[in-house]
């Protein structure tokens, strides 16, 4: 019997892909998987600092952690002509971007790697816990912000306006999903156990396709203050094809963002060990 240490977020689209494993209600081939939730940013520096076995990362800091980590083929979280929201008070024109103080939900999420490839002149950005950025913006502490989970659903009620949806201008880039958070897993575990917890994710995202109601406790009790309506909006926005697997396409878009990336100067040059399992 293994013992793994998993990490993802208590955000609804994590908790539906993993409650069947965690709670063994399918064939977990013998393994425990011993987890922990967490934001987005703070999943990203756990994985930086070598902690979980298994984590729910943003692609953005899948550049830095290729050496360490390998992405498994289930899990992901990838939006089709949609993505993380920039918004703020007041109307904004681009002409004013490069004047704006910007706050983002992190350095290393794809939300902040999106601005800075469809932006690349905002350059005044603060990181801030992604549940603050929308009062931050409210009190004027910030001129915008960029707004990731389930705030897209909910900021025009508290009189916030859209800028642009950094997921539709990247769909107007490349014509691809934009791949947001994925799960990887440490390249030095026993190559047997890797494909092992490949094929469990697999088929617990299989089971939650298949079974939506089964996790509602376990999606709701994670899911704070959010109302069930949004806690649903939430995975049928993010929990798709890609999700059960990412297939050709899916790569494609993975394999797209890095090279824009290293056209970007982002990173030094596309990464040089196998990117998927």
């Amino acid at each position: 019997m293994n013992k793994v240490k998993l990490s993802f977020s208590p955000c609804p689209n994590d908790t539906f892909v993993f409650d069947a494993m965690v709670h063994h209600k399918i064939d977990t081939e013998g393994i425990i998987f011993e987890y922990t939730m967490a934001d987005v940013e703070e999943l990203n520096q756990a994985a930086f600092n070598n902690e979980p076995d298994i984590c729910k990362v943003s692609y953005h800091a899948y550049l830095y952690l290729i050496d360490k980590y390998v992405l498994l083929h289930s899990g992901s979280a990838l939006g089709m002509d949609v993505g993380p929201l920039f918004i703020s008070k007041n109307n904004v024109n681009k002409e004013d971007f490069n004047r704006l103080k910007v706050a983002i939900p992190g350095k290393y999420t794809t939300a902040h790697l999106l601005l800075s490839i469809v932006f690349p002149e905002i350059v005044n950005k603060t990181e801030v816990l992604f549940s603050d950025i929308e009062d931050k913006v409210i009190s004027k502490e910030f001129d915008a912000g960029v707004i990731i989970h389930e705030n897209r659903f909910t900021y025009h009620e508290r009189g916030l306006k859209l800028i642009s949806d950094l997921g539709k201008e990247w769909y107007k880039l490349t014509k691809q999903a934009i791949p947001l958070g994925g799960i990887v897993v440490k390249r030095d575990l026993p190559e047997s156990l890797k494909q092992s917890i490949n094929r469990v994710l697999k088929r617990s995202v299989e089971y939650a396709f298949a079974n939506p109601d089964s996790g509602k406790e376990f999606i709701r009790c994670n899911a704070q203050e959010m109302s069930e309506g949004v806690m649903y909006k939430h995975i049928d926005l993010y929990v798709n094809e890609y999700t059960l697997d990412l297939g050709i396409k899916g790569k494609n878009a993975v394999s797209t963002l890095f090279e824009m990336a290293v056209e970007k100067n982002m990173i030094p040059q596309f990464p040089q060990k196998s990117l998927f399992l």
